[in-house]
């Protein structure tokens, strides 16, 4: 560990490191995810209302297993060996993809793709909110998901290369796929490396004993947290928005890379800002600009309307995936895995009506899917404002 790196960025040097093991897999992750949705729809032949059933499995799975893998590392004290085991998974996943071709293969790929990923995910940001301090825990936390999030800027470049290289077939996303494979090999292997940070160990107590000595404060959040859930639909639905507006398959590529840059440039600014001001307000800003994001979706007509949306949509994501991250860690801080478990297990357990929710609503129209969004986005804002989770 070094000073001068420390000094330099800002933050502790282990979250460079495991923003980096992030970057690897996002590039991986990321090359599939942002041609997935068009080549599911399109060249496997699956239907909207199809897309939204896997999306919303996939984000369940995602968040199946996410209580457990906190409990299991508060329980132990461990967080390197649970990281370790669900990137490792997500990466063998992958390899799915080289010899499946259906709507049901690409279906389970898909679905057993995301268990990794909820298992690895409580274990490392307890180990993030670990060696970040609470004054500059925000920032830590948008460090790494900017890494995180650059790694989701290279992947789509990448597939947008080969789509245009080698045109938009088969063949050409099988080798898209066996590229994929590399980085999330190397994130593994670099994982190893890192040197752990075990926390406190609770070793007696049960699933449901640890779910009951959670805060007051922390259980009023995930009230909030779930009615915005429901207004939480796959991303992508966006993609198949910019698509019907007239985008082809290769340009929404390019969008998918947009919003991550957005999420890149934002994201460690809004941890800036979430330290100075407090996360209680940075939450509610979240939510309210997931709802203009909402309408701005529905009344979209051109090209310009739906690039400026994803810019936005970049935004919103870097509040998300990492305040809300920060917040929890604020408000439970003995049993911070556990709870991050509890928070994406009941989320994303919310996500898979809400995706089915989406694809039926599609079949009406676009833009009711949106409005509905809105609707719930500004539910969330009076629940979470009226509960005041932060209160002690």
């Amino acid at each position: 560990m070094s000073d001068p790196v420390k000094n330099r960025f800002g933050v502790h040097p282990d979250v460079l490191k495991l923003g980096f093991v992030s970057f690897l897999t996002d590039v991986s992750s990321e090359m599939i995810f942002s041609v997935f949705a068009i080549f599911f729809t399109t060249i496997a032949g699956a239907s909207s209302a199809m897309l939204g059933l896997v999306e919303g499995l996939a984000d369940f799975s995602a968040s199946s297993l996410n209580y457990l893998a906190g409990w299991l590392s508060d329980r132990t004290g461990r967080r390197k060996v649970f990281a370790l085991a669900g990137y490792g998974f997500s990466t063998l996943a992958k390899v799915i993809l080289l010899v499946a071709n259906s709507i049901i293969g690409l279906s389970l790929f898909r679905v057993i793709e995301r268990l990794g990923k909820g298992f690895r995910g409580p274990p490392r940001d307890a180990w993030l909110s670990t060696i970040a301090d609470k004054g500059s825990r925000g920032y830590s936390f948008g460090v790494h998901k900017a890494l995180d999030k650059a790694g989701a800027v290279l992947g789509p470049l990448l597939a947008y290369v080969l789509l245009s290289a080698l045109g938009e077939s088969a063949s050409t996303f099988k080798i898209l796929f066996w590229i994929a494979l590399v980085p999330a090999v190397l994130s593994v292997l670099l994982l190893g490396l890192v040197k752990d940070q075990p926390g406190v160990k609770h070793q007696r107590e049960s699933l449901l004993e640890a779910w009951q000595t959670l805060s007051a404060g922390f259980k009023r959040y995930l009230i909030a947290a779930g009615i915005f859930s429901l207004a939480y639909f796959s991303f992508g639905f966006l993609l198949l928005r910019a698509y019907s507006v007239g985008f082809s398959m290769k340009d929404v590529v390019l969008l998918y890379a947009l919003f991550n840059i957005a999420f890149v440039i934002a994201a460690p600014m809004i941890g800036k800002l979430g330290d100075a001001i407090g996360r209680t307000r940075i939450i509610v800003l979240g939510y309210l600009v997931y709802l203009l994001m909402s309408l701005g979706f529905a009344f979209a007509t051109t090209r310009w309307e739906i690039i400026g949306l994803f810019v936005v949509y970049g935004i919103f994501f870097s509040i998300d995936e990492a305040q809300s991250k920060a917040f929890i860690a604020d408000i439970e801080p003995e049993r911070r895995a556990t709870a991050i478990g509890v928070y994406n297990f009941v989320t994303g357990a919310i996500y898979l009506p809400a995706s089915l929710l989406a694809g039926a609503l599609w079949l009406l129209h676009p833009a009711v899917v949106f409005m509905v969004a809105a609707a719930l986005s500004l539910t969330a804002i009076g629940a979470f404002i009226y509960l005041q989770p932060a209160r002690r």
